[in-house]
């Protein structure tokens, strides 16, 4: 008898012990949370902590590193019953998402809740109120918690943006005093450039949700894609003088979002208020945040089945505390209370709704397998460019979008370039993308070529059909069929049995081509560029066409062959011999038409004066697409560049007007080439030697002004006749000019801003608008008779030097495909 009582003494003990063991944040700390801001390896050492405190309850993900190194991780929370078939509840929510599977019982089934926190660095509250759910959600004290977790299971992400994060809070932790100052002047709430909001990178990766271009991106959504949950909120802070933002939503909402997922954040947000109206704090719900750009923390898990939500608390800049315009002191502590608030609010109203949450994501899927969510049921994009074409694939794998290639039939389909119904045939590598597919909600709101938009009071961009972001023919058609074949049908051209052919050649126009080409550079190889296209040996090459001339190398270069070879096959890129130059059409090989590539030194300008993002997919690019390490100065030494060091130099977005001197004339005139991106361009406009003018807007003759009708009850929305969030435009090419190798005639490009130029009198047009070149996207009545034509493309000679002028943003959040090219051709081609 003395023993069993002993063994049940032993028992009790040991489950006081675990439950002991699971420390408070603070305990862990050894500070009050809230009171300091946590470095991310303290925030990582108390998940994984708690996680080897309780195992039962907790399961540990790792699922990766930042660009800096730093871990990537997730805790799956639920009761121990249900993290002992963590697994099965993982692979039957999978089979839920397929739509095709009815062995899952949904009543055993707990409803998935899926917690993001910090995709901006600087919204920084919110890792640390993470630790406050873990706390509660794994300490057995909550007794109403233990109860949701019986039919919930909820994956806490505390940081999707540790690199950024880290970079606020070492900043704030840096200059923050003995007591923090509460003053919004006072230096801890000004953050210097670049700020914490942005990755390594500098991106945004709130907005990289669908297109994954960054590493944390990437891993990320491999996981959430991995899991699939049922409910997910993102965690943000806005303004520290705005009240909090939840759900519902703002318009416009994508009309691809069902009446199920509109009306369950209408339950969401009661249940939210309900806490908030009990402590007496502000908050405000549909407006600003929309749901329709589709890479969002909100908008991709709605396109994918889930309830997705955004939370925005006050608090950007911020501090520890902050006096904000009312008077009232916001501190840390307050701002963690909010986001805790509605984080569990959001787990216990999921529970009680666990049966319908299923229910209804499982009819979502089923109804994306039988009924097309548009009027088109399938997309066939043209392999006009297999390069860009694979990329396009590999972003809808990313995705788990289903597509082949090839079909048996010819069809009939909306003609994204003409904007008409046509006829097209399909050939054997054409990709085709039936919509009748678990994906097929996020596969049509990718691909429709409108996305319809019921209120100009946008948040983001309108417009991002993918055919015009790769730069590909495409049509839309309302027949169902699908692909024949699960891969590509392309030869192996990357070898070459001519021993010693007269000249290798190498296509041009993807970013291969450029890799290809800085590589057998760097072999100290000379490689020509056509300018003009041509036929050899009964073959047709265009312009842009990449020359490896023999003769000129081999002495230079051992093993020329070879290393042309291996370049080729390290890109998978074909490479051709041929044994004659006397070209059947064009100009033979001795012509000027063929001129020697420089190799380009880059410099990218960094600053204050830079948008950090413009800036960062500059760096990004030229780093990860084509693997080059450019020179980062600053402004101020744009007067200071030595041609020898420097022959190419990039100003992203930003205000130069102060640095635009002599030196930089000087350096151009030695033969430097200045690439002025967006604001840039107004750094420079009318000053001497810079030949551009911005376009002036002529109002008609005896033209009265309109009188306004804006609304006092719409003061906060845009004018929407002024109204130009992003929209896509065909930009017509000069097809002969160097930067439009492997574009054509025309080129795609996102038009986010009313600037517009003249074409030069003296100078290259290479890129301009017309009345018929909007093609997707919200555009005010104002706008569009201001950009009906006009100068978007320019390049003018200044010296021996040239200016390349970009009114758009070729590079935009590294997605925009087309645009690589063309950057590539600024960059490498020789005008």
């Amino acid at each position: 008898m003395k023993k069993s009582i002993t063994f049940c003494l032993l028992l009790v003990i040991s489950a006081f012990g675990a439950i002991a063991q699971v420390k408070s944040p603070d305990d862990f700390l050894a500070y009050e949370l809230g009171s300091h801001f946590t470095p991310h390896y303290r925030v990582v050492d108390y998940f994984r902590q708690t996680a080897a405190a309780s195992p039962k309850n907790i399961k540990l993900i790792e699922y990766g590193k930042t660009n800096e190194g730093r871990p990537l991780l997730a805790v799956a929370i639920s009761s121990a019953e249900n993290i002992s078939r963590l697994e099965q509840i993982r692979t039957n929510n999978l089979k839920l998402a397929t739509g095709s599977d009815n062995t899952v019982d949904l009543k055993s089934q707990p409803a998935l809740v899926w917690l993001s926190y910090n995709v901006h660095g600087n919204e920084a509250n919110s890792t640390e109120t993470s630790m406050k759910m873990l706390y509660a959600l794994s300490s057995g004290q909550n007794t109403q918690a233990n109860e949701w977790l019986k039919n919930t299971v909820v994956v806490i992400d505390p940081c999707l943006n540790p690199d950024g994060r880290d970079r606020y809070v070492n900043y704030f932790n840096s200059v923050v005093g003995k007591t923090p100052n509460s003053d919004p002047t006072s230096r801890e709430h000004i953050e210097p450039w670049p700020g914490g909001r942005p990755n390594h990178y500098y991106f945004d990766l709130n907005r990289d949700w669908a297109w994954q271009t960054q590493m944390e991106s990437k891993q990320r959504l491999a996981l959430y894609n991995n899991w699939m949950p049922q409910v997910h909120v993102d965690f943000h802070e806005q303004s520290y003088n705005e009240p909090y933002y939840f759900a519902p939503a703002a318009e416009p909402v994508h009309q691809d979002i069902t009446p199920w997922q509109r009306s369950f954040q209408v339950v969401v947000g009661k249940n939210n208020a309900r806490y908030f109206d009990a402590e007496g704090w502000q908050y405000f719900t549909k407006e600003r945040f929309d749901l329709l750009y589709p890479s969002y923390g909100d908008t991709y898990p709605l396109y994918n089945g889930a309830i997705g939500m955004t939370y925005e608390q006050g608090g950007i800049r911020a501090g520890l505390s902050v006096v904000t315009n009312n008077g009232d002191t916001l501190t840390l502590k307050d701002r963690i209370a909010h986001h805790f608030a509605t984080g569990m609010s959001t787990v216990e109203v999921s529970s009680q709704n666990q049966g319908k949450l299923l229910e209804e994501y499982k009819k979502y899927f089923q109804q994306e397998m039988n009924t097309a969510p548009g009027i088109y049921k399938t997309y066939v994009v043209k392999a006009s460019n297999l390069s860009r074409l694979k990329k396009l694939a590999d972003l809808l794998t990313k995705n788990k979008i289903q597509f082949a290639y090839g079909a048996d039939k010819n069809g009939r389909g909306y003609d994204y370039d003409t904007q008409k119904e046509e006829s097209f045939t399909v050939d054997r590598n054409d990709l085709i993308i039936n919509v009748l597919q678990p994906r097929a909600v996020l596969a049509n709101v990718l691909m429709e070529p409108q996305t319809f938009v019921a209120d100009s009071n946008t948040y983001d961009i309108t417009a991002w059909a993918l055919p015009y972001v790769y730069g590909l023919k495409a049509y839309a058609s309302k027949e169902s069929f699908k692909g024949k074949y699960a891969d590509l049908a392309v030869a192996d051209e990357t070898s070459n049995d001519i021993d010693k052919p007269l000249a290798w050649l190498f296509a041009w126009g993807a970013a291969e081509n450029v890799q290809v080409l800085i590589d057998l550079q760097k072999e100290n190889i000379k490689v020509r560029q056509s300018d003009q296209p041509f036929t050899v040996s009964g073959k047709d090459y265009p312009a842009g066409t990449l020359i490896v001339l023999r003769a000129e190398n081999e002495k230079s270069v051992k093993g020329l062959k070879e290393k042309v070879v291996a370049v080729a096959r390290k890109f998978d890129k074909p490479v051709r011999g041929i044994t004659s130059g006397f070209v059947e059409k064009g100009k033979n090989f001795g012509s000027n038409v063929y001129p020697i590539l420089k190799q380009p030194k880059i410099a990218i300008v960094s600053g204050t004066e830079v948008s950090s993002l413009a800036f960062g997919e500059a760096w990004f690019y030229l780093e990860h697409d084509l693997n080059l390490s450019p020179s980062i100065i600053n402004a101020r030494d744009i007067n200071n560049l030595d041609i020898n060091k420097v022959n190419t130099l990039i100003l992203p977005d930003g205000s130069y007007s102060a640095f635009v001197g002599d030196g930089l004339t000087s350096w151009l005139n030695k033969g430097g080439k200045l690439i002025l991106m967006e604001d840039a361009i107004e750094s420079v406009l009318d000053k001497k030697g810079f030949d551009l003018k911005k376009k002036e807007i002529v109002a008609k003759k005896d033209e009265k002004p309109e009188p306004s009708k804006l609304l006092f009850k719409n003061k906060d929305k845009d004018d929407f006749e002024f109204a130009i969030p992003g929209a896509i435009y065909k930009v017509n090419l000069d097809a002969s000019h160097p930067l439009s190798y492997g574009l054509g005639k025309f080129y795609y490009t996102l038009k986010t801003d009313r600037k517009i130029y003249e074409p030069f009198a003296k100078g290259w047009n290479v890129g301009q608008v017309n009345e018929k070149s909007l093609m997707a996207g919200v555009v005010g009545k104002k706008v569009r008779e201001e950009l009906k034509s006009g100068l978007l493309i320019g390049i003018q000679d200044f010296g021996r030097g040239q200016v390349v002028y970009l009114a758009n943003d070729p590079l935009f959040r590294n997605f925009w495909e087309g645009g690589k090219t063309l950057f590539g051709n600024i960059l490498f081609c020789s005008y």
